[in-house]
């Protein structure tokens, strides 16, 4: 049966029922122009995948994704998402033995891929998987996605059946591990499932058919990924910026009246920077959310936000694993500044041993409830995030208040323990990101033979020029202005850039393994340190 015989009504939260209902609505405008309407991506995803079921993949099947951000990445998405399959978007920065672990681990039976990518995939041993295919030209040993989707004929609605993202954690403390949750192993579009759940969330804050959402992060994360397809789900349209830059993303906004945004906070920092009356030659009158998470946002800057951009500044906090979720709104946040908001579900703050602590104590933060997932293939790490009494944590620290606000402090994997005391980089990082002189900061604990670590401070400058001993000297005296002694770093490095990837986390691990690797004879001091 096909969808066409069937009522938009009938189809439940899904591309297909928009297209059927308004089949030139655009589902999907990149930055640089393309644009997919629903009808197109309701029959192109609906190829793919019965081209999925004809090589022979079923339900909770697994494949995996590595590209840039394409029209091309949601067809495929909802191919899988149609198929009742496991899909996992990876990050395509990595190199090719994270890129081949992840394949491995996650046991995929298809690679869908692009030319550009052709670096990595030489690097790889594709010889466990079959179905090779290439989106967007020639690539020796894969398909050609546009010749398939030619000479295949769309899986009929009937035969659809919900599938499931399964990605990756980003890695920024060790190995990623795949977030697995259950199959809904309902029928496709039942609004009952947890992927349709999420889209009715959403549209609790407003997004509709008549909505522009726009998603300036790559789509291998989670919350872009699955921001797109809830939008989608709902009709709205998504603007699909191919790589975040600033001037382009305010551009967009006001050409496409983009209604609601989602970012991190390190693009609120690089749209800061651009000067304040080339900000204001752009309407962002449209706007009516903008939303942020991924990453804490520090106090200053998201005053400066609210400033610029009205009280229309939304933060949520949560993360892939689903297990608990808080969010804020602006005029909240004025009054609780700081705050990542009220949790949703109920939530426990505790210490080292378990035990629950009072407001205003910082410990691990654990919720209970969420849904169920597994880290895949490793019992031990699902075991690890889990309190006797079922609770769960992201791994993240922090404390309530007296209102049941929650406050965070850092992940817990990154404390810096320094004469015994605990000190939190967070904290400090959110001070020196407010100097002008500073685009981007992280704070770590070094080696040191007195205190077990010091803290120090390697900082990205606006101008690469200005990072100099005087500078150094200036950003220390900034700090303890603000923090208490202990909190403030030691010693200052300067780098060209910090290793993040494009949705704002930072792959701190990597920075800190160049000070411990190098602890027998000491980190070398680039200046100021």
């Amino acid at each position: 049966m096909t969808a066409q015989d069937l009522e938009p009504a009938s189809l439940g939260p899904t591309p297909t029922a928009h297209a059927l209902r308004t089949p030139d609505a655009p589902a999907i405008i990149m930055g640089e122009g393309d644009v997919v309407t629903y009808g197109e991506l309701d029959d192109r995803s609906a190829r793919f995948a019965s081209h999925l079921r004809g090589r022979g993949l079923t339900t909770g099947d697994h494949i995996a994704i590595l590209m840039e951000n394409s029209r091309e990445f949601l067809e495929v998405s909802w191919a899988a998402q149609r198929s009742g399959l496991y899909y996992t978007a990876i990050n395509r920065h990595l190199r090719p033995t994270e890129v081949q672990y992840i394949l491995d681990d996650s046991g995929a039976a298809a690679l869908v891929t692009t030319a550009s990518m052709s670096d990595v995939i030489d690097g790889l041993d594709l010889s466990a998987i079959d179905f090779r295919i290439c989106t967007d030209g020639e690539l020796p040993g894969f398909d050609d996605y546009a010749s398939i989707l030619e000479r295949t004929d769309p899986l009929p609605f009937d035969e659809c059946i919900e599938g499931r993202e399964m990605l990756y954690s980003s890695g920024t403390t060790g190995r990623p591990k795949g977030i697995r949750k259950p199959l809904p192993g309902t029928p496709y579009g039942d609004p009952t499932a947890p992927p349709a759940l999420i889209a009715q969330g959403i549209a609790a804050r407003g997004i509709t058919a008549g909505s522009v959402y726009l998603s300036p992060a790559p789509l291998y994360h989670g919350s872009p990924l699955v921001f797109c397809m809830s939008a989608q789900r709902l009709g709205a349209t998504v603007v699909v910026m191919e790589r975040f830059d600033p001037i382009r993303c305010l551009e967009l906004i006001e050409r496409h009246r983009v209604t609601y945004a989602q970012f991190v906070p390190t693009m609120f920092v690089r749209m800061l920077k651009i000067d304040e009356q080339e900000r204001a030659r752009f309407d962002l009158s449209s706007l009516e959310e903008v939303t942020h998470g991924a990453a804490p946002c520090p106090v200053s800057v998201k005053y400066r936000m609210i400033e610029w951009m009205g009280p229309i500044i939304h933060e949520y906090y949560s993360g892939t694993e689903d297990v608990g979720a808080t969010q804020i709104s602006c005029t909240e946040w004025l009054d609780h500044p700081g705050s990542v908001g009220r949790p949703m579900q109920k939530c426990h703050i505790v210490d080292e041993d378990g035990d629950e602590l009072p407001p205003g104590e910082v410990g691990i933060v654990y919720f209970d409830g969420g849904r169920p997932f597994e880290y895949h293939n490793d019992p031990g790490k699902t075991a690890a995030v889990t309190h006797p009494k079922g609770w769960r944590t992201l791994g993240d620290m922090g404390y309530l208040d007296d209102d049941g606000y929650l406050y965070l402090t850092d992940r817990q994997a990154l404390m810096i323990i320094s004469g015994g005391v605990n000190i939190y980089p967070q904290e400090t990082e959110n001070v020196l990101i407010g100097h002008p002189s500073v685009l981007d900061v992280a704070v770590i604990g070094v080696p040191d033979d007195e205190m077990g670590e010091a803290v120090k401070a390697v900082v990205q400058p606006v101008d690469p020029a200005a990072a100099t001993d005087a500078l150094a000297d200036e950003l220390l005296a900034y700090c303890r202005r603000e923090l208490a002694t202990y909190k403030c770093p030691r010693t200052v490095d300067f780098v060209t850039e910090l290793p993040r990837d494009p949705n704002g986390k930072l792959y701190k691990r990597h920075i800190r393994e160049k000070y411990w690797q190098d602890a027998t004879s000491g980190p070398t001091r680039l200046v100021g340190g």
